[in-house]
C-alpha cells in the first residue's frame, strides 16, 4: 500500500478550530489540545444557554406584565386570568412591550378585561 501523507488534511482541521477559538484567552486560542476541549465546552454552554435565553426573557416579560398590572390594580396572575376569560390573545411578549412602552394602552386593555 502507498503512504498516506496527511499534511493538507491535518493542517486544514486544525486552522478550522484555530478560527473558531479566536478571542480564547490565554492557551485555550493556540494549544492543540486545549483549544479542542474549549471548544466543545463554548459549544455545550452555547447550546444550554440557547433554551436559558429563552426562560429568561420570559421571566423577564412576567415581570414587567406584573409591574404594571399592579399600577391598575390587579395581580399577574389575576390579569392574565381575565385576558383567557376574554379571549384576549396577547403573548406574554408583546403584553411586556405594550406595558413598557405604552402605558396608556395596557391601563385601556385592563379596563376593558375588568368589565
Amino acid at each position: 500500500m502507498p503512504r498516506v501523507k496527511r499534511g493538507k488534511n491535518k493542517t486544514k482541521k486544525r486552522r478550522k478550530i484555530l478560527k473558531q477559538t479566536k478571542g480564547f484567552r490565554w492557551h485555550r486560542k493556540n494549544k492543540k489540545k486545549a483549544d479542542k476541549q474549549a471548544l466543545m465546552k463554548a459549544w455545550t454552554y452555547a447550546f444550554r444557554d440557547r433554551k436559558n435565553k429563552k426562560r429568561n426573557f420570559r421571566k423577564l416579560w412576567n415581570l414587567r406584565i406584573n409591574a404594571a398590572a399592579r399600577d391598575n390594580g390587579l395581580k399577574y396572575s389575576e390579569l392574565i386570568h381575565l385576558l383567557k376569560e376574554n379571549k384576549v390573545e396577547l403573548n406574554r411578549k408583546v403584553l411586556s412591550d405594550i406595558a413598557k412602552d405604552e402605558p396608556k394602552v395596557f391601563t385601556k386593555i385592563v379596563e376593558a378585561v375588568k368589565k
